[in-house]
């Protein structure tokens, strides 16, 4: 039998833009999935708090942002499942299959069933896929690549690039769809989006390494019922919690924000008490701890483009071009397209400084503190009436936005594959994603706040503070640095 290190890829494989040609297929798989992810959240939000009148659900505007804050949350924290089941049963690759089929299916749910009922059957279907997809297409392009490939971080780049495409023409379609035809056909499209994406992955599986089918830490026959029956259990408490009024639209984000924490802990205790990793691997997953705060902190701000930010455009800004008004949708594209036009750039400044490029802790030291920046620069246009804030002023904070992700997104995800100890390789893929899962819905807590206090405390507050966390990672970076035994 193979060992595993005999089946990863070598330096050799770089037919697609000087990378493994693997690349290409995990790049069109999670660019549709991006595509039908952002295109359904960049209208989700206006759906739930828009009046009847106007096609939506009239739901209150804060507790509409902590719906949207408390599903993001959910994607990201159901990437703790996606990852225990590659982990331990089926290995990254088919848990990437099934969950792009999952994910199709509930863009239909929402598309087709209307009301509340869509709402709810819709995003929890996508948001489990999602989960289930996004730890273990990273884990996946990871498996591509030795430990010590300096094209890594270019790879993740370029992988950035794909989600960035999808999530650039997402919200621009679907936004014009909703804004002409009504809210079901933009969902429909995203449902579409997803349906592309999975046929063009069932083409090219057969092109992928057999790593990606490894399974690092096999569950033992005899406890996978007792686990059936644990998950089973965990369904019914949710559903009678739901029926006895615990959990509810307006306690959901709170309840997503415990449950990320109380996982987090859980799965740093798992991770270091495993006898299986080494000394080596144990410090450096002690590294990740500082990083996965930043992270958590970073994405609090970054994922308040779909609440905050979609708020404030529909009633702040003025998106009049020549007498036609620019969808509120829209605004949440221009992320993505800085980030096509820049990760490039990016990608090759680090290939080319190679070993001189900055550690991965000053990297993140520096894209929170330029995200606090980025809030601070709505300060002069805050508590404004409508159509008060110019185009080019929301282009130019979320161009600052974008130069502060690019300094985290695909650093965090390529760190996180370095650091990881080998039999929880997928699930510390997932571990980071709680760190997205933590900041999302932190951010849609943000967004009730933001809808009750004054603009100019608000973004003072938030941008502030990102600033003080950015210098203080500065100031241990090297501690961390060398609890990363070797890895920058």
């Amino acid at each position: 039998m193979s060992t595993v290190a005999e089946r990863t890829p070598t330096h050799e494989d770089s037919s697609f833009l000087g990378q493994p040609r693997a690349l290409s297929n995990i790049f069109g798989v999670e660019m549709w999935e991006r595509f039908s992810f952002y295109g359904m959240q960049g209208i989700l939000l206006l759906y739930l708090y828009y009046s009847a009148t106007r096609g939506g659900l009239g739901i209150p505007q804060a507790t509409a942002a902590g719906i949207v804050g408390a599903y993001g949350g959910g994607v990201y924290l159901s990437t703790i499942l996606g990852a225990w089941i590659a982990d331990r049963l089926v290995g990254s690759e088919r848990v990437l299959f099934f969950s792009a089929i999952v994910i199709a299916v509930g863009h239909l749910a929402l598309a087709l069933i209307p009301g509340v009922a869509g709402v709810t059957v819709g995003l929890i279907l996508i948001a489990l896929g999602s989960g289930g997809l996004k730890a273990n297409a990273t884990s996946v392009v990871g498996a591509l690549y030795r430990r010590d490939d300096p094209r890594l971080d270019a790879g993740f780049s370029l992988f950035y690039l794909g989600i960035n495409l999808g999530a650039f023409f997402g919200p621009i379609l679907t936004g014009l769809l909703q804004s002409t035809l009504g809210f079901h056909f933009g969902f429909g499209l995203a449902a579409v989006g997803m349906a592309i994406g999975l046929v063009q992955y069932s083409f090219g599986r057969k092109r992928l390494p057999e790593i990606v089918h490894h399974v690092p830490n096999p569950l033992p026959a005899e406890r996978v019922m007792p686990y059936l029956a644990a998950a089973l259990a965990v369904v019914a408490a949710i559903v009678l919690l739901v029926m006895v009024g615990v959990i509810t639209p307006t306690s959901l984000v709170t309840i997503v924000i415990g449950l990320t924490v109380i996982a987090t802990i859980s799965y740093f205790v798992v991770i270091l008490r495993n006898r299986r990793i080494t000394a080596v691997e144990r410090k450096r997953v002690y590294a990740f701890i500082p990083l996965f705060i930043a992270s958590a902190a970073f994405w609090s701000l970054s994922q308040q483009q779909f609440t905050v930010v979609t708020i404030y455009a529909d009633e702040r800004l003025d998106r009049d071009l020549f007498g036609w008004a620019l969808p509120v949708s829209w605004v949440q594209s221009f992320n993505p397209i800085f980030i096509i036009l820049l990760s490039g750039a990016f990608a090759a400044l680090w290939t080319r400084w190679g070993s001189r490029q900055p550690s991965t802790p000053v990297k993140f030291a520096i894209g929170t503190a330029v995200m606090g920046v980025a809030f601070l620069l709505f300060l002069p246009f805050a508590g404004g009436g409508a159509n008060s804030t110019p185009m080019a002023a929301m282009v130019g904070i979320l161009l600052v936005l974008t130069v502060a992700e690019l300094l985290i997104g695909p650093v965090g995800l390529s760190i996180t594959t370095k650091l990881a100890p080998e039999p929880f390789k997928t699930q510390m893929v997932a571990l980071f994603f709680l760190s997205v899962a933590l900041g999302t819905a932190v951010s849609g807590w943000l967004a009730e706040w933001y809808t009750t206090v004054a603009e100019t405390l608000y973004f003072s507050v938030i941008g502030g503070v990102a600033i003080a966390l950015g210098l203080l990672l500065a100031l241990i970076s090297r501690p961390i640095l060398r609890l990363m035994g070797g890895v920058r």
